[in-house]
């Protein structure tokens, strides 16, 4: 069992944050079949790229380092808050020293295929970190970039979702939703079906990172980075093709027809329009025009959180939603 301890002064420093260089070595083991297969369409339509990218770049390099469990933390920096690009990633790959990427290859290089002549060539080059980083920049580009805009906004529905729970029903119950091996047990938290021992945060809180791409819990406990959780975002069955837990809409698509539907069904948690639209793949126009009409109705209201407005179901939209199974 792996087990966080979680003092109080910690809780107050948690933090929420995104990932796209952590999505892409996710998408990349997967695609390998190193990790969770993806789902049919999906890996349909990325692996003849992603065999091309692995004969005309230095891919298998980076995937040479990869792992089911794990990975270096050079081409997968820890991110500093929910506006992290892979532009910034990037940069701090670049950055890497050659001394600790060294080390980290020398302790993740371990695999058959480290030993390809072509991959090992690159390993041991002294420009490893430039032509890694350069890999995985193309790899973002035809791999990840056209779909992580619908991605990154169901990570960020997730936060808010998250941050609502926080501060309605607390910590312990925000964490153990996250999945359902995950426990809050006397001030700290537990995940059974991990090894690690007691692992104490190191007094700047713990970072929680929701993912499109993981099907499952990680757990980062040694530096560089802080301690973290890495948890399957709330939204993304549709995207693995999983049984969601949501009324059938066929009812409710008669009734507001069906692209007011798909946003009445989404609105299980506040949103935007933005991110709406993007986790959707709607028009930005489109979506701000039906929810002006379903707000009309009074199945939704609106209000301010920061910058954003966000919209949520009012007691009527959720009776619609609930009746239509």
């Amino acid at each position: 069992m792996l087990r966080f301890e979680v003092p109080v002064e910690d809780l107050l420093r948690s933090r929420f944050a995104l990932s796209p260089a952590l999505d892409l070595c996710l998408l990349l083991r997967s695609l390998a079949g190193q990790d969770r297969p993806l789902p049919r369409a999906w890996a349909t339509r990325l692996m003849p790229a992603f065999e091309r990218l692995r004969r005309e770049t230095e891919l298998n390099a980076a995937l040479a380092l990869q792992t089911p469990q794990s990975g270096p933390n050079f081409v997968a920096p820890p991110p500093r808050g929910l506006n992290q690009t892979w532009a910034d990633d990037l940069a701090m790959i670049r950055a890497t020293p050659p001394e600790a990427a060294r080390h980290e290859i020398a302790t993740n290089a371990t695999g058959p295929s480290a030993h390809d002549p072509r991959v090992r060539a690159v390993l041991d080059s002294t420009d490893a970190v430039p032509r890694i980083a350069e890999a995985m920049d193309q790899a973002w580009h035809e791999l990840l970039a056209t779909d992580w805009p619908q991605l990154c906004a169901i990570c960020e529905r997730d936060v808010v979702h998250r941050v609502g729970v926080i501060g309605e029903h607390g910590w312990a119950t925000t964490i153990e939703s996250l999945h359902p091996g995950i426990a809050w047990q006397a001030g700290g938290i537990e995940i059974g079906f991990f090894r690690g021992g007691t692992v104490r945060l190191a007094g700047d809180g713990l970072l929680l990172i929701p993912s499109a791409v993981v099907g499952h819990i990680a757990a980062h406990t040694e530096d560089p980075w802080p301690r973290t959780l890495v948890y399957p975002a709330r939204g993304t069955a549709a995207l693995w093709g999983e049984q969601e837990t949501v009324p059938q809409p066929d009812a409710l698509t008669a009734l507001v027809g069906r692209a007011r539907a798909r946003l009445l069904l989404a609105l299980d948690a506040p949103a935007s329009t933005s991110h709406l639209a993007r986790s959707l793949a709607m028009a930005p126009g489109a979506v701000g025009d039906h929810l002006a009409i379903l707000r009309g109705a009074g199945l939704l209201v609106r209000a301010r959180s920061g910058r954003s407005v966000l919209y949520r179901r009012t007691p009527l939209g959720e009776a619609l939603v609930a009746g239509s199974g």
